[in-house]
């Protein structure tokens, strides 16, 4: 029986994953980077340009999105580590997505990169 490492690992296999010091290139030749992980982390600070779609609906999301419809986009995947990223490029692959990529280390390896981290800001009352 395999469990959620394996399904991962068949997923980094078949995925390719864009080492952390190609990330900002990979980024800005992407049509689209999409932040897959649960709407609290996302909030708490994301990629800048990225896009949420948790992955729990990211295959509903994109079917109803005309936008996003085109099967030859340069998609660009990310959560917290890479392991959600993986499993969801799978999906998009079996949907016919043609170039998609997961961001290896995730968003932790970008953040502790120092790289830019993009925070929506709380409205003030004054």
């Amino acid at each position: 029986m395999k469990n959620a490492h394996d399904l991962v690992a068949e997923a980094k296999a078949q995925v390719p994953e864009i080492p952390l010091e190609q990330a900002e290139e990979a980024l800005r030749k992407a049509d689209v980077l999409i932040d897959v992980r649960e709407a609290d982390e996302y909030l708490a600070g994301h990629i800048p340009g990225a896009i949420h779609m948790s992955r729990g609906v990211l295959e509903f999301k994109l079917s109803g999105a005309p936008a996003l419809a085109a099967r030859d986009l340069k998609i660009v995947l990310y959560c917290k580590t890479s392991g959600r990223a993986a499993l969801a490029a799978r999906s998009l692959q079996a949907m016919g997505y043609l170039d998609v990529q997961s961001l290896a280390g995730g968003f932790d390896a970008w953040s502790a990169a120092g790289k830019p981290v993009a925070s929506p800001q709380a409205p003030t009352f004054d």
